[in-house]
């Protein structure tokens, strides 16, 4: 089949992106040939065809949000609507184009149904596809009803129309059985849970002559504690428990490295958590400026990967109150690390009943995960028997093999 991969962003760490990759690999593994579109696209989509009003990122698209959402929004909604659809004009015809220059088959939509980023390009995707009557996957990786950013709105029946869009053509498939069940008790919209999945067949990398002053290059001492906190700085990921967590393992020198900034959600929370990491005494630092895609210079500056920052952790922090899956959780358990892991909804679902071995926390850092992470970081072997036990859950439930089962019987929908 020829298929065709719609996205706001095509490119970078973010999970819709990863998971696209993932997806695209098994996909061109099965004889598929795939084209992609986006407002970004680079690494696998770096031919992909470039519309630049698809991005959330893009100024008039952004500015539309800030119209349509939140306690300051546009109080005329007729205006935003109007706004929406002129939008969603403009960028009609190119969509167009894509799926008509290179005869299509099937398009994989991957968010951008889903989360109201981009309102233009989920009403004109809704618009093309009852139009044309495409076979349709609908990836939801994050639907707006669970995002409080998105709560407060004056456009609920456009939302409800296009974010998803019901169509005879759209097959949906969600990442977690919650939203599944949700998505069929808002809407009546039946889905297939395919969750997110990581190579467990591959090596691990190792550590090598590029990454091996990587703790050097932190400041570290070569007997110090290195907690990683592998996400972006956004509220949802709960960093104040990884700051408390720090301070209490490690009161002397606490510190907690992160590795993504937010560009997507304001910087209100990561000036929140300074002044709070400053009255606990604890060092948060932001390490994006150091990892990248891919290992790199930039102007003599070495630039190392997320992976190189996985092979040297102690402990990764994971104490989210919401997420959709958990790709950080996968790596983690690819890199064989001990975990600290806040059991947010859908890991109470659809991880933990798995048997994976993790500290857990539940809601705030209690005296039990303290003790129990003390013991384990003084207890190697133990670790060894955690982490190898997880690795192989992992194989089992969210490996590639698994994600090619799952893709050969939805692509079956389409024959």
């Amino acid at each position: 089949m020829r298929i065709g991969f719609i996205a706001t962003r095509l490119s970078g760490t973010d999970g819709v992106s990863l998971e696209v990759e993932k997806w695209a690999r098994v996909l061109s593994e099965m004889g598929h040939e795939l084209f992609y579109c986006a407002g970004e696209c680079s690494g696998y989509a770096a031919d992909g065809t470039i519309i630049p009003k698809l991005h959330f990122a893009e100024h008039s698209i952004y500015s539309l949000s800030q119209m349509a959402f939140g306690e300051n929004r546009e109080a005329n909604t007729d205006k935003v609507v109007d706004q929406i659809y002129s939008f969603a004009d403009e960028i009609r015809t190119p969509l167009r184009n894509f799926i008509r220059s290179n005869r299509l088959d099937l398009i994989i939509v991957q968010n951008a149904l889903t989360i109201p980023m981009n309102l233009p390009l989920g009403v004109c995707l809704t618009g093309i596809i009852a139009e044309l009557g495409i076979n349709t996957i609908a990836h939801h990786h994050d639907f707006y009803w669970e995002r409080q950013r998105y709560q407060t709105n004056g456009i609920l029946d456009l939302l409800d129309t296009s974010f998803p869009a019901k169509l005879p053509s759209i097959r949906h498939v969600t990442i977690n059985s919650i939203a599944q069940a949700r998505l069929k008790a808002r809407r009546g919209i039946d889905s297939v849970v395919i969750p997110n999945v990581f190579d467990f067949s591959a090596p691990p990398p190792e550590i090598d002559d590029y990454n091996c002053d990587f703790r050097k290059a932190l400041g570290l001492e070569p007997d110090e504690l290195f907690v990683l906190q592998p996400t972006r700085v956004i509220q949802r990921k709960g960093i104040e428990m990884a700051i408390e967590l720090v301070k209490r393992l490690n009161p002397d020198r606490p510190r907690l490295f992160i590795t993504h900034r937010s560009d997507d959600e304001g910087l209100e929370y990561w000036h929140w958590l300074k002044r709070e990491a400053q009255v606990m005494g604890v060092q948060v630092q932001l390490i994006d400026h150091m990892i990248g895609p891919h290992r790199s210079y930039i102007k003599e500056h070495k630039v190392y990967s997320l992976w190189d920052a996985y092979l040297h952790a102690d402990l990764v922090t994971y104490p989210s109150l919401y997420e959709g899956f958990g790709n950080a959780l996968l790596e983690a358990v690819y890199f064989k690390k001990l975990m600290v892991v806040n059991r947010y909804p859908v890991y109470n679902a659809d991880i933990r009943p798995l048997g994976f071995k993790f500290i857990e926390l539940d809601g705030f850092v209690d005296n039990h995960s303290i003790r129990q992470a003390q013991r384990l970081l003084s207890d190697p072997q133990k670790v060894q028997q955690w982490t190898d036990k997880n690795f192989r859950l992992g194989q089992e439930h969210f490996s590639l093999e698994v994600l090619r089962e799952k893709l050969t019987a939805l692509l079956d929908d389409f024959r």
